[in-house]
């Protein structure tokens, strides 16, 4: 949440500064004629926020909390759910904005609300007089109020209305509200703010000319949500900070529900939260994927159980199978020396992580300017093919390397800069050497940069010499020299060098991107489970019906209701009978004989000596049960009446999911 703040306060500080200067001239009182003209017009916020319509809400709930401490206390919020007719967006606007002046402290206050909200008419004029009202009630108040002192100084602060969904309200709607609105723009300090996930066109194709005229329309763009989730990802996942990662299976499945789905930024932490909450429950040795300190202090607390799950785990079984005898038999049988060697490689792991990030950045800065980013343009794309397996085996790693080689100076120059500044900001404490290798690269190029204007002196030199020459021997031996030089093609000065900064990087890349899975003890630390991730996020709604109607048991885990095969227990609920009664049945299911094999499924267990003067009690009990039982299964979508016949109904699902 602290990280959206941060990416919308750019915006909000712009709907801020835009809110301070739009009633300048209602503030002051100016009389001049160019005010005065201007005022017919209101003030408008156009607010693009994109197509990730699910994380519009806490958007505007930042923003009425921005406002509100601010500039106003009035701020009203409307959806298009909320206002079909004029007269519903009246009532809900002024029930808003008298509950935003609501006094805790006083009891007076509270009642004059109340009232107003049930027999004020809700109309614009209701509202202006309420509005001249309230600010002069707070001109006479004492300023120990809820407002902050930034809005306090306001003597009329303005009345700001919040459509969050323009493009689901009604024309007619809108166009009402605005031509009402500017015929009280001189009495009642009015901006709009506009939420639109399309594009600002909307408004021009909801309001004709007419209407439109009198809106002052600024336009606000906010930042994409493709760019809000590669924020997330750096500031959440490629950092040291917080222990807890995300497998490069689990980390697919959560981008390609961004990106093929509903482009929420708010669903994908939600799915984050989940692999959480998923890690800590299933796995027992997630106690220790904390904090180094505590760490340790749970290291040395571990039970011989814990000390037996590490044993189990795989990493740590490769790690046992490369030490020697000696050490293998003392990891397996002695406790004390496991939770020494566990802190060991804890620590390794926490280094790992410091040094993977930073290497990964660099990579990144050389990999993400290249034609056709052969290992992607956005970073996460980079990070899922460095936890996917050894980067440096792929062809699009090699493709890198030799589109790196081509580089031109100035390119690879800045390029070593920003790397030469993601080391020394880094965590890391091995990255010294590196830091003085890339500045002895940047210094060499500076002397090949001298050096170049120097032979660039002599070959104009040498050229007018050749110029000069008449003789043809010796132009001929000119000529065929150049020609010579020119078969040998060897590498120049600044080829080499470049050479040498690609082969240090690839250097790098080899020792510090090894994917997590190689590293021992990485279950503690890395979620993978994509399969749980994917059950709970990506919802097969049919399938898990037919389950449930199939196999309550699945569900219910009642053991009267554990069935062999095919066989309908009598024992399930009566949807259940029903519903597998009806995947024997063909196109069109006679009723009657519906009825009759679930009265014999429903009776399988009174047997033949059942009392015969309650049996047509008990049919009219089964005959209410089953015709609820079909209910339920025409509004899930089962079954429809058939108009062929009218004691048939018609099946509209075929196959068991």
């Amino acid at each position: 949440q602290q990280v959206q703040e941060d990416l919308n306060k750019q915006l909000f500080d712009n709907l801020v500064s835009f809110l301070r200067r739009s009633h300048s001239e209602f503030q002051e009182k100016t009389t001049e004629w160019t005010c005065r003209m201007k005022s017919r017009e209101i003030p408008t916020a156009a607010l693009v926020l994109g197509v990730n319509v699910t994380d519009h809400d806490l958007t505007f709930r930042s923003l009425s909390e921005v406002l509100q401490n601010n500039i106003t206390p009035y701020i009203a919020l409307l959806e298009a759910k909320d206002c079909p007719g004029i007269k519903n967006l009246m009532q809900k606007l002024m029930g808003q904005l008298m509950n935003c002046y609501v006094d805790v402290d006083s009891l007076e206050d509270e009642d004059y609300v109340q009232v107003s909200q049930n027999r004020i008419r809700c109309s614009m004029t209701s509202l202006t007089n309420w509005y001249e009202t309230v600010t002069k009630k707070t001109d006479s108040e004492t300023p120990s109020k809820k407002r902050t002192s930034s809005s306090r100084d306001w003597q009329s602060p303005p009345v700001v209305v919040i459509f969050k969904d323009m493009e689901s309200f009604t024309t007619k709607v809108l166009q009402d509200f605005i031509v009402i609105s500017s015929q009280h723009i001189r009495e009642l300090p009015l901006v709009l703010i506009f939420g639109i996930a399309t594009s600002p066109m909307i408004i021009h194709s909801l309001l004709p000319h007419s209407v439109s005229s009198l809106l002052c329309i600024e336009l606000f763009q906010s930042l994409s949500c493709k760019e809000h989730l590669s924020t997330i990802i750096d500031k959440l996942l490629l950092t040291a900070q917080f222990p807890f990662k995300l497998g490069e299976k689990v980390l697919q499945v959560l981008i390609n529900i961004f990106l093929y789905h509903d482009l929420s930024v708010q669903n994908f932490i939600k799915g984050f939260q989940l692999c959480i909450v998923e890690h800590f429950y299933s796995q027992p040795l997630s106690v220790l994927c904390c904090q180094p300190v505590d760490a340790k202090k749970r290291v040395n607390s571990l039970s011989h159980d814990q000390c037996e799950n590490i044993r189990k785990l795989p990493s740590f079984r490769r790690y046992v199978e490369s030490q020697v005898s000696e050490k293998q038999i003392a990891l397996l049988t002695a406790d004390n020396f496991l939770k020494e060697i566990t802190q060991k490689l804890l620590e390794d792991l926490r280094v790992y992580h410091e040094n993977y990030v930073s290497v990964l950045r660099c990579l990144h800065v050389f990999t993400s300017s290249l034609p056709k980013y052969p290992l992607g343009k956005q970073i996460r794309e980079l990070h899922c093919a460095c936890l996917e397996n050894q980067v440096w085996e792929t062809e699009e790693y090699e493709s890198s390397l030799q589109l790196a080689r081509m580089l031109n100076k100035s390119d690879l120059v800045t390029m070593l800069q920003q790397c030469v500044e993601i080391f020394v900001s880094s965590s890391g404490n091995e990255f010294d050497k590196t830091v003085e290798k890339l500045k002895e690269f940047l210094t060499q190029f500076q002397k090949l940069e001298a050096e170049a204007f120097q032979e660039r002196d002599v070959s104009v030199s040498s050229q007018k010499e050749l110029q000069k020459k008449t003789d043809l021997y010796h132009l001929q031996k000119t000529l065929l020299e150049l020609k010579e030089s020119r078969r040998s093609k060897k590498l120049t000065k600044f080829e080499m060098l470049r050479f040498e900064v690609v082969d240090y990087i690839d250097s790098l890349v080899r020792n510090y991107l090894v994917p997590a899975d190689h590293k021992t003890l990485h279950e503690i630390a890395y979620f993978n489970t994509a399969s749980v991730l994917r059950g709970h996020l990506n919802a097969a709604p049919r399938i898990a019906l037919h389950t449930a109607l199939n196999n309550p048991y699945c569900y219910l885990k009642n053991q009267a209701l554990k069935s062999d095969g095919g066989r309908i227990s009598n024992k399930a609920p009566d949807i259940c009978i029903v519903y597998k009664l009806h995947l024997e049945c063909g196109r069109l299911i006679n009723l009657v004989d519906w009825l009759e094999a679930f009265s014999t499924v429903v009776m399988a267990v009174e047997g033949p000596n059942a009392d015969a003067a309650s049996s047509d009690q008990v049919d009219d009990i089964i005959h209410a049960r089953f015709i609820r039982a079909v209910s339920e299964l025409e509004l899930l979508g089962f079954i429809k009446p058939s108009k062929r016949k009218t004691d048939h109904v018609a099946r509209l699902t075929w196959g068991g999911c």
